[in-house]
């Protein structure tokens, strides 16, 4: 657990060293370049998708067939705004969001990693490896995205090992604002929620097996953003969960149960 602590201490080195205020400032201003949600609409997702109650936990969103207007209305939203967003490959090649899947009848699990320095998201990415072949069986697309450049991503995809594949890169966190997930320091180091990684010493040792912490994001503001996971058919948002902190990520067995509700063999 020392060699866990260890690299995550190390993630907020390199975050907290090189960054005065004026550096912050000056290498770092905030993304404004790209189309997000306004503020109401983001606002809303969330609080209408992770606070309704559910079958599953108070953080869960699985549609069911009473919703209302107004929750279609604004799911369709979310859906066209996010497939605008431009990712890349592994490979380095840019691709939008819309292209990653069927937009009229796929259904596609999309899992937002922190970063791909993230000792946490190393773990989560191998506990999702372990389940694509459940996944490719229920025909479900997996999509895992994270925040550095494609050469990160790749430092991943060929150390954990990953398929690269299914491996997407966000250098400048857009699908990330987008949705409006959680950004900051405290939410990083100190939320309650990140204690639960203690709990899975053996998963995070097995997955720092190959880790290395040259893949954090060159843009070191990058290491404050947390991730979430969504799932879709088509352009409809079945499910969405924010990490509330480092290591906080959705139970894989929920984002089945909803995958079975969509393609009943899953």
């Amino acid at each position: 657990m020392m060699g866990v602590i260890s690299g995550m201490a190390g993630a907020a080195k390199q975050f907290v060293q090189p960054l005065s205020a004026n550096y912050r400032c000056q290498k770092y201003p905030s993304p404004s370049s790209y189309p997000t949600l306004p503020t109401s609409l983001s606002s809303s997702l969330w609080s209408r998708c992770l606070t309704r109650p559910s079958s599953l936990t108070s953080r869960l969103t699985p549609m069911a067939a009473s919703s209302t207007v107004s929750d279609v209305q604004l799911l369709d939203n979310v859906g066209d705004v996010l497939g605008d967003v431009t990712i890349f490959k592994a490979t380095g090649e840019p691709v939008m969001f819309k292209d990653l899947w069927d937009q009229n009848e796929g259904v596609a699990v999309v899992a937002l990693l922190r970063h791909f320095g993230c000792v946490c998201c190393w773990e989560f990415a191998s506990d999702l490896k372990a389940a694509k072949a459940r996944f490719d069986a229920a025909g479900v697309k997996l999509i895992a995205v994270g925040v550095g450049g494609a050469d990160k991503a790749r430092m991943l995809g060929e150390r954990l090992p990953f398929p690269m594949e299914c491996l997407y890169a966000d250098p400048e966190r857009k699908a990330y604002d987008v949705l409006g997930l959680y950004y900051g320091f405290g939410r990083t180091f100190f939320n309650p929620a990140s204690t639960k990684v203690f709990s899975r010493f053996d998963s995070l040792k097995k997955a720092m097996e190959n880790y290395t912490i040259q893949a954090t994001p060159d843009d070191r503001s990058g290491v404050l953003q947390q991730g979430g996971m969504l799932v879709f058919k088509g352009k409809q948002l079945l499910y969405a969960r924010k990490d509330e902190g480092t290591g906080d990520h959705a139970p894989l067995d929920d984002i089945f149960n909803v995958c079975c509700n969509v393609n009943p063999v899953a």
